[in-house]
């Protein structure tokens, strides 16, 4: 059957815009989002996915407060949903003004988080390098990003306290991304049962500052390849100016010791000239994404997944407990970030995970931590 998007002259392919190009179970198009006001909590991470080829919609919205994270999920089955207008559960997206402002809110608060809030962005969206990463010979990733820095204004709901969200004081940063990497169900495991992943380390530092955005992503093999390498600052819209690549990020993260939780990093960049620049971050609280928000190592739940039509549920973790703290190092922490450089401040997230060997960092096998 026709979709209604078909109306539109946006096809890309001789097929339904109902239907993607790819056959790949894998295929997903989403958004995150992440709100903070400056200091580590709450911390608002949130997010809404569509998943084609598994016939699913989802979204989840997680808020860290104090040592505990507090999350409301939804997914529901895709057939008959209007995809100018993503809803699923208690979470509506609206799309006000393309690339300047949204609306998202969650009426989840019988779990325990709700919202209304509205972003506004401070830089223009960009594009991020293309994303493509291998299992042996297998493409298991292949995705396209644009990130954004801005700022949020309305309310924060969390267990019935109501948390005001004004745009002098609450900023977050935002990325959409599509393409194929894995979703729902776990896959049979085949050769990699027998040849698992050595190692993964991942960086991913969107930071905004009075005059520009700085965006930083890099992606290593066990023995430091890089899979993905990028770093840009954004100018402001009016400016006129493109976005400037800044080089070859060398990467110093600090771990607490005895641990491979960061508490920062040290990050150097370059200007076009050479001439040299170092960017300081430092966490202000992190949530946990593989504790509620669905993503890769979360046991109680993967984007994507069928729960059946109409599914939600609140989760609320305590993070110091046993079960929790064990299966935090296994997953990605998204960090409320300070950062300082050339004399200024920002503002942002500093995203890491590294697990199994890292060569670069002397992690030599998935027990290694710092000393």
């Amino acid at each position: 059957m026709p979709h209604p998007l078909d109306e539109f002259p946006i096809h890309q392919a001789p097929l339904s815009m109902g239907d993607v190009v790819s056959s790949d179970r894998n295929a997903y198009d989403r958004c995150y989002f992440n709100a903070h006001g400056r200091t580590g909590e709450p911390f608002l991470v949130t997010g809404l996915g569509i998943y084609p080829n598994l016939g699913v919609i989802d979204a989840y919205a997680t808020v860290r407060v104090g040592d505990r994270q507090v999350t409301v999920r939804a997914a529901d089955a895709l057939d008959g949903h209007d995809r100018l207008h993503p809803a699923v559960g208690p979470f509506r997206l609206e799309i006000i003004d393309p690339l300047e402002r949204l609306r998202f809110t969650c009426d989840g608060d019988d779990h325990g988080v709700g919202f209304d809030l509205t972003w506004q962005a401070s830089f223009p969206a960009v594009d991020e390098e293309p994303h493509r990463w291998r299992s042996g010979r297998r493409v298991i990733l292949d995705a396209q990003r644009f990130a954004q820095m801005g700022s949020w204004e309305g309310e924060l709901r969390v267990d019935g306290t109501t948390h005001a969200v004004t745009p002098d004081r609450w900023l977050g940063s935002r990325d959409r991304s599509w393409g194929i990497r894995p979703v729902g169900e776990p896959e049979p495991p085949g050769r990699n049962a027998d040849e698992p992943i050595e190692g993964f380390w991942w960086l991913y530092v969107p930071l905004r500052f009075d005059d520009f955005a700085i965006v930083v992503i890099v992606q290593e093999d066990p023995d430091g390849h890089r899979v993905l390498n990028d770093a840009v600052r954004v100018w402001p819209a009016d400016s006129g100016r493109r976005p400037e690549q800044l080089g070859w990020p060398r990467v110093e993260v600090h771990y607490r010791s005895g641990t491979r939780e960061p508490t920062g990093a040290t990050i150097h960049l370059t200007e076009a000239d050479g001439t040299p620049l170092t960017l300081e971050v430092e966490s202000r609280g992190f949530v946990a994404l593989n504790a509620g928000t669905g993503y890769g190592g979360d046991p109680t739940w993967a984007h994507g997944s069928w729960r059946g039509r109409d599914w939600v549920e609140g989760v609320d973790l305590d993070l110091n407990a046993p079960e929790v703290a064990g299966m935090i190092p296994f997953g990605l922490l998204d960090h409320v970030a300070r950062a300082t450089l050339d004399g200024q401040e920002g503002w942002g997230l500093f995203e890491h995970g590294t697990f199994g060997r890292h060569d670069p960092s002397n992690f030599a096998d998935y027990g290694s931590v710092a000393p």
